[in-house]
């Protein structure tokens, strides 16, 4: 008797239907396309929405739910625009969103031990694509779902600064996210300007000064 073995899906680590990998390979293709050539800030979620319309890269253009979270604080207003506008602005910016699982979350997986346990087992795999491959200037956590493993995602070698909440995350999928949009916004400006500041100094022979000041954790 031959027993057959699950396949499990690259993008998220959970077990894989034909549908699953279907999905995932089109979700890729959609943010591959608006990948920046230099990434300035990897904006970085738990899990992939669930809903086409809450994905950042999707061609319909709804821009509901963290997509409209993360246009609004990153100041690009969807108003009279395609999506391929949208899209656009934001690679050009240099922003990348991405998650530790690829994939939406399986109902089979819904559980929250289960999906904790699906996000520690990737985090190794998220930093290394970070660190060697991404290589963004900065990373911003944006999910409350990576609360329980902040901790170990500190302790990770990602290569560049990490924008924190005074030390916590930013939380977009919290049942307020408009206070995590407000905040991130202002963390943001403040980073930005103080990176433009810091490159003027050491142009000028001078030394920077610590981030800390600004709640981003440097690694």
């Amino acid at each position: 008797m031959t027993t057959t073995k699950a396949l499990v899906c690259d993008g998220c680590g959970q077990e894989a239907s034909a549908e699953h990998i279907a999905r995932r390979l089109q979700r890729l293709e959609w943010t591959t396309r608006y990948r920046p050539v230099h990434i300035n800030t990897l904006l970085l979620g738990a899990f992939s929405p669930q809903e086409e319309r809450d994905f950042l890269y999707a061609p319909s253009g709804e821009f509901r739910g963290e997509a409209a979270l993360l246009l609004d604080a990153l100041g690009i207003s969807t108003a009279g625009k395609t999506a391929e506008a949208v899209q656009a602005e934001f690679q050009r910016a240099g922003f990348f969103l991405t998650h530790v699982l690829e994939c939406p979350l399986d109902t089979n997986a819904g559980q929250e031990a289960e999906a904790a346990a699906l996000l520690t087992k990737r985090l190794e795999t998220v930093a290394t694509r970070i660190r060697r491959s991404l290589k963004p200037k900065r990373v911003v956590l944006i999910s409350q779902a990576l609360g329980p493993s902040l901790e170990k995602i500190l302790t990770l070698e990602l290569g560049c600064p990490m924008v924190l909440d005074n030390g916590k995350l930013f939380e977009f999928d919290s049942p307020e996210p408009e206070n995590a949009v407000a905040r991130l916004r202002k963390a943001l400006a403040m980073e930005i300007a103080f990176t433009k500041g810091f490159a003027r100094t050491s142009w000028n022979g001078t030394s920077g000064r610590s981030l800390a000041g600004h709640g981003e954790q440097s690694k």
